[in-house]
């Protein structure tokens, strides 16, 4: 009858467990302390020179830009607002003696956007310079433009 302890020859199938300390890796062999703990050991240490280390140049890239790209297929410059409108939008808005943010509040429009219309940074857009149109009653789209409005609002 069993008591509860096994009888005979027990045996341990454990493999043993080995530690070993891991490889140093690249940058530990490349930091300041190991260099200097190789030249004080007497070891040969290599020190070379990268072609651009410590300045602003980068290598040149082998393959075309983006925008080098987009430039072929899309036209690069952005069409501003021509010199003729821009002087439409100034007398107009001076002979009423509106100032620009005063044009703006009444287009509807931040300051900001007159006053680029005006000194020609603005990509120019229809439904602005139709505000403007109806606000100053001067054309600034097509042909005439700075010419009076015809009655109405028509074009």
């Amino acid at each position: 009858m069993p008591t509860g302890r096994l009888s005979g020859n027990i045996t341990q199938d454990w493999e043993p467990v080995v530690l070993r300390r891991t490889k140093p890796k690249a940058a530990d062999l490349k930091s300041a302390k190991a260099v200097n703990q190789a030249l004080r050991s007497g070891a040969a240490v290599e020190t070379v020179r990268k072609a651009a280390a410590g300045t602003n140049r980068h290598a040149a890239a082998p393959a075309a830009p983006a925008r080098k790209l987009d430039e072929t297929t899309e036209p690069a410059a952005v069409e501003r607002v021509a010199a003729e409108v821009r002087a439409a939008i100034q007398r107009a808005r001076a002979a009423k003696g509106w100032s620009q943010a005063e044009l703006a509040k009444r287009i509807s429009e931040r300051a900001q956007v007159v006053q680029e219309y005006e000194s020609g940074r603005a990509a120019p857009a229809q439904a602005v310079l139709a505000k403007m149109e109806r606000a100053l009653e001067v054309k600034l789209r097509g042909r005439g433009v700075g010419a009076p409005l015809a009655a109405g609002g028509g074009k």
